[in-house]
């Protein structure tokens, strides 16, 4: 039976509490399962200030998605590795909790509730948390995967009050964390009057993703109040760039600290 209130929606709840923040390693094993070696070069993660693991994609495919989490585990060391499903086949009891999502920024019916159904029963009988999530995709600029699988329209930029409205009718629904995605390799990332406008309603763990390749981008993020930042496809390009996120997250919060 799966954990509802377990480690990881405590530490999920615990960023929205305090004024500390997190970073997330999103990881498609659709583009790395069958290369271990870009995987192995992260080995230090383990002992590192990452906060989560997410793993998933838009994609339908399962194809080794076990051995995915299995290998990601011999690098996280205590770094919990969460599911961040594109689909009720993404799901798997070897990971310590999944991203139980609803698409609340569309009105497609299979990824408001449909593909949750089909997944309920199979979650049941895992020894895994659940965290229930609202999840808004914020792109006005190009089609992403994500948008393009779910087929639905995504809320704009430009109107931080609808993704609000649309926030509060989650928490109202009884959701504990809202993700904001930009999508996967998004040219502009979630604006910060939307984060703003978002924090400002919900007063409770905002993530944001999608679009968020360099420092400044993460800073802006951070200022306009999202939680927990959640980078995939920058650190494809460049590996580096994970260790210099989790550097500027350390400084900040030592910074915050000392104040």
């Amino acid at each position: 039976m799966p954990k509802l209130k377990g480690r990881v929606y405590e530490l999920f709840k615990r960023l929205a509490q305090h004024e500390q923040k997190g970073i997330a390693w999103l990881i498609d094993p659709d583009k790395l399962v069958t290369d271990n070696r870009f995987l192995e070069q992260f080995d230090w993660v383990k002992d590192s200030d990452l906060d989560f693991i997410f793993i998933g994609g838009s994609h339908l495919r399962q194809d080794n998605f076990r051995d995915s989490i299995l290998f990601l585990k011999k690098i996280a060391g205590n770094v919990p590795i969460v599911i961040f499903p594109g689909s009720q086949i993404q799901i798997d009891a070897e990971a310590d909790a999944v991203l139980f999502l609803s698409l609340i920024s569309g009105r497609n019916p299979e990824f408001l509730i449909g593909h949750q159904v089909a997944a309920a029963p199979g979650i049941f009988k895992m020894d895994i948390e659940v965290l229930p999530t609202a999840y808004m995709i914020v792109n006005d600029t190009n089609v992403t995967s994500v948008q393009y699988i779910s087929q639905t329209v995504p809320l704009p930029n430009s109107k931080p009050n609808l993704a609000s409205a649309t926030a509060l009718a989650g928490k109202y629904l009884g959701m504990d964390f809202f993700f904001l995605d930009a999508g996967s390799g998004a040219e502009i990332p979630v604006s910060s009057e939307v984060i703003s406008a978002v924090k400002k309603s919900v007063e409770d763990t905002v993530i944001v993703g999608g679009g968020i390749d360099t420092i400044s981008k993460l800073k802006a993020c951070y200022e306009a109040g999202a939680d927990l930042i959640v980078i995939g496809n920058e650190i494809e390009k460049n590996p580096d760039f994970l260790a210099e996120v989790l550097s500027y997250k350390k400084l900040r919060n030592q910074a915050l600290n000392v104040n």
